[in-house]
């Protein structure tokens, strides 16, 4: 049972993934890690 947990929720996770892709999320999660990471030290 644990097993079919593990397994479902790596699918789900994939197809999430490859759907943030698809519609072009990974630039707008890389701009607003950049901007985050520039305000931590103080440059931002």
């Amino acid at each position: 049972m644990k097993k079919i947990i593990t397994i479902a929720l790596l699918i789900a996770s994939a197809v999430l993934v490859a759907a943030g892709c698809a519609a072009g999320q990974p630039s707008a999660v890389f701009a607003k890690a950049v901007t985050v990471c520039l305000e931590c030290i103080g440059i931002g």
